[in-house]
């Protein structure tokens, strides 16, 4: 698997990792991808190709093959990358399942990041998503 299907796969795997995928989570999935490289110059059906091989993955091998499959890889800033945006994917719906945290905590530990960088990262997206203004 290259980077990018690698970094794709985990951001599949976050919208799966609740153990449905809704309309609003693969909009925001394809949202997340749309405008980074290399998937702003890939076309629909080479996107849908490599979705279509994911999602296979994710069908016969479950979620924690896929996500195995993809670690290795992505260099750490790529990792870093993923993280951020499997974060951001589990709250676009805004609610947080126990599965998805679940989820979260576990690629945070596989991703083998610098101490304490998971938990940083993970902590800005819970911010950036927290209705901080509600009465």
């Amino acid at each position: 698997m290259n980077a990018s299907k690698a970094f794709a796969a985990i951001a599949l795997a976050a919208v799966a990792s609740d153990g449905a995928m809704g309309r609003e989570e693969a909009k925001a999935l394809r949202g997340q991808l749309d405008h980074r490289t290399p998937f702003v110059g890939l076309s629909d059906q080479i996107i849908g190709s490599m979705f279509d091989d994911l999602l296979q993955i994710l069908r016969n091998d479950g979620l924690d093959k896929l996500v195995a499959e993809a670690i290795p890889a992505l260099k750490q800033e790529q990792r870093e990358t993923a993280l951020a945006v499997a974060a951001q994917l589990v709250h676009s719906d805004r609610q947080v399942e126990p599965a998805e945290q679940v989820f979260l905590d576990r690629l945070a530990s596989q991703l083998e990041l610098p101490d304490g960088r998971a938990s940083q990262i993970l902590e800005v997206i819970e911010i950036l998503h927290r209705d901080s203004l509600a009465s």
